[in-house]
């Protein structure tokens, strides 16, 4: 950039934010007084946070001073029972591991080059299958671990992912239906799937958890987690059935039609024309559906389950770490926001990308 471009970017700049914030007495007091709240608030929480914090566990009894800040003691001596739970302590490595091979796997799901059916498949079925041989055990000399010991971030983890292998085939299915020629199908998809949209997610999840034993053989019951994902999946199906509906929508119908005339069958239809450019269409709200699934994992800990925000309330749980529930609360929130807040941001990327490709 030289040097009057440069010049003329500040200009520029200095103009918007005069038109946007100072185009009147009344705006630009305004504007300066929410400044000064703000940058009041930043450094009212970065001396908090930062300068006046107490970092090492050993120095937990510093926290307990007036002039103490954050107290982050409480993380350097809890973090294991934050992201691990109840796993067993020596194999936490097995809990990290796993964790990782799930977030290789959503970041690989988000490079095109593997956006087909097949690839991804492939890679959430390779990814779920190491998380899960990992935490379970049983074989290749690990260890076996119950699911009553599953717990913290992995717990949160395992039914994302879950809700993710099992909730998209299920709405592709649920999507199919709908769409079906046959009107008893398509208009009962339409009821489940209308009703379902309608409850609230912790209604479907108490019910799977406590309700559906009592109305189904014992010998359907599982084990309890499994029933919660299960309707968590369904939930997540519904939702995500309409956004690849409205990704159909886009979808020119004279391509279909032109499949027809040509002989093609209907899965042929469907799985190299329709579906195909209906995923691509409804990539930015899949995204954004995936990132409230993932904040939606923190209602299970009111069924009782000990997922990260039970652990977390574990963690402080002690008279030794009692007062310091806001640094663990920081802690869990930052985890969540980097998580949600990446994929956000590459679904509003994938909104632009879509925008300047249909232009």
């Amino acid at each position: 950039m030289t040097s009057s471009q440069s010049a003329s970017f500040f200009q520029s700049t200095f103009l918007n934010l005069r038109r946007d914030f100072f185009s009147s007495k009344i705006g630009g007091t305004v504007s300066l007084l929410l400044l000064t709240l703000l940058i009041f608030v930043l450094w009212t929480a970065f001396d908090w946070a930062i300068l006046r914090a107490i970092w090492l566990a050993e120095d937990h009894q510093l926290c307990k001073l007036d002039d103490a800040g954050a107290c982050w003691s409480v993380i350097a001596a809890r973090w294991r029972l934050i992201l691990f739970g109840l796993y067993p302590y020596d194999e936490h490595w097995r809990s990290a591991l796993g964790c990782f091979a799930v977030v290789l796997t959503v970041v690989l799901s988000c490079i095109p080059r593997f956006w087909s059916a097949k690839k991804i498949g492939t890679i959430w079925l390779l990814g779920y299958g190491s998380f899960y041989i990992l935490m379970q055990g049983g074989i290749f000399g690990l260890s076996s671990v119950s699911i009553d010991q599953w717990g913290g971030l992995a717990l949160t983890v395992f039914v994302f992912a879950s809700v993710a292998v099992i909730g998209m085939p299920l709405a592709v299915i649920l999507l199919l239906m709908r769409r079906s020629e046959m009107p008893i199908i398509s208009q009962t998809t339409g009821v489940i799937i209308d009703v379902v949209r309608a409850l609230p997610l912790l209604t479907i999840l108490f019910a799977a958890a406590v309700v559906l034993p009592f109305v189904i053989p014992g010998w359907m019951h599982g084990d309890k987690l499994y029933r919660v994902i299960l309707g968590f999946a369904l939930f997540f199906a519904c939702y995500q059935a309409e956004i690849l509906r409205g990704g159909v929508q886009a979808v020119a119908a004279g391509q279909e039609e032109a499949a027809k005339a040509l002989g093609l069958s209907y899965w042929h239809r469907v799985s190299r024309i329709v579906l195909p450019q209906a995923f691509r269409a409804a990539l930015p709200p899949t995204i954004n559906q995936f990132v409230v699934t993932f904040k939606d994992t923190s209602i299970i800990t009111i069924i009782g389950f000990f997922e990260i925000l039970a652990s977390g309330a574990a963690a402080f749980g002690s008279a030794e770490w009692g007062f310091a529930y806001v640094e663990v609360y920081v802690f869990i929130g930052l985890i969540y926001f980097s998580f949600v807040f990446c994929l956000s941001r590459y679904g509003a990327y994938l909104e632009r990308r879509h925008t300047i490709a249909t232009r």
